[in-house]
């Protein structure tokens, strides 16, 4: 009998899915929350979403060239990095801000570390911390002039801090303070559903991220424990439904395992709350996430279910 076998390395099973169509619909996912920003603040903004996937690409094409490598941007992943990264920018932020922001994401955090599937943390979110350290004059101004209106700098965290109540409506429809992408909720959720109806993103660490860091500050939030103004203010502010629908659930930088998402999520929620609770700033999503970026490989050791047959099972 002459029986021709193919005989091939696994994976055995084919996907249409791939690495650039999941990066495209987390950019299409994030198109309305984009657009608004740039209505919002002007052309500067425009121009630093701009400048900051511009550079991203780039710095990985120029890394790749130096070190000889194929070039690596058709996955996608460097523009994902750039827009997140400048979205994650003050509105009137200097132009070389998101230029350092976006080198030391791409060349520092992703490239050195093996490119795409071997950074230790979300490329992006390293970026906008180094640059609050670096510039932190520059990235905690949210103040924005234009010529329809004028926007304070004090964001709605601040206002809370200060005792003071929130317009809960101006904060889900996106007439705040902020960074350029985190101020519409109704944008951010129109493209959250987007990522959850392709099927990119698993519900479980922002679900449990945001209902962690609700009874955190429910329970730990002296005399605003039942001020829905309060808790409903602190989850729509600061970037949290940023973080939590688009960074939190980073496929390279999250948990794999199901309860290992569970768990991803709780510590998210629980730092969340300890920093805007007993911190000095409000302002505390971006450092959360990559803190608990570090404590993957941990939760994973812990989560990840035995090989069958493994040890007599």
């Amino acid at each position: 009998m002459d029986i021709k076998l193919n005989v091939q390395s696994s994976p055995h099973v084919r996907d249409s899915v791939s690495t650039s169509s999941i990066m495209l619909d987390v950019i299409i996912s994030m198109l309305p929350a984009t657009a608004w920003g740039i209505l919002r603040f002007g052309l500067n903004a425009a121009l630093v979403v701009i400048v900051s996937i511009v550079v991203a690409v780039l710095s990985e094409t120029i890394f790749n060239i130096i070190i000889k490598k194929p070039n690596t941007i058709s996955d996608l992943s460097c523009v994902v990095t750039g827009l997140i990264l400048g979205l994650n920018m003050p509105p009137n932020v200097p132009l070389f801000i998101p230029v350092v922001g976006s080198v030391f994401a791409i060349v520092i955090v992703k490239m050195l570390f093996g490119g795409l599937g071997q950074n230790f943390m979300n490329p992006a979110l390293a970026g906008r911390c180094f640059c609050v350290i670096s510039f932190a004059s520059y990235m905690n101004n949210f103040q924005s002039t234009m010529s329809v209106d004028t926007f304070t700098s004090a964001t709605p965290l601040i206002v809370l801090k200060n005792g003071q109540e929130v317009d809960l409506l101006k904060m889900f429809f996106g007439y705040i303070p902020g960074t350029i992408g985190e101020i519409s909720t109704i944008c951010l959720l129109l493209g959250a559903i987007y990522l959850i109806v392709k099927k990119v993103i698993d519900l479980r660490i922002p679900l449990v991220y945001i209902f962690t860091f609700v009874i955190f500050i429910m329970l730990f939030s002296k005399g605003n424990t039942t001020n829905v103004n309060y808790i409903m203010g602190e989850v729509l502010g600061g970037g949290l439904i940023f973080g939590a629908f688009y960074m939190a659930t980073d496929y390279v930088t999250a948990p794999i395992t199901p309860l290992g998402k569970v768990l991803y999520g709780i510590v998210l929620g629980v730092l969340t709350g300890l920093f805007r609770i007993y911190g000095k700033s409000g302002e505390s999503v971006s450092f959360v996430i990559l803190m608990s970026n570090l404590l993957v490989p941990l939760i994973e050791s812990i989560t990840m279910p035995a090989a069958f047959g493994k040890d007599g099972k």
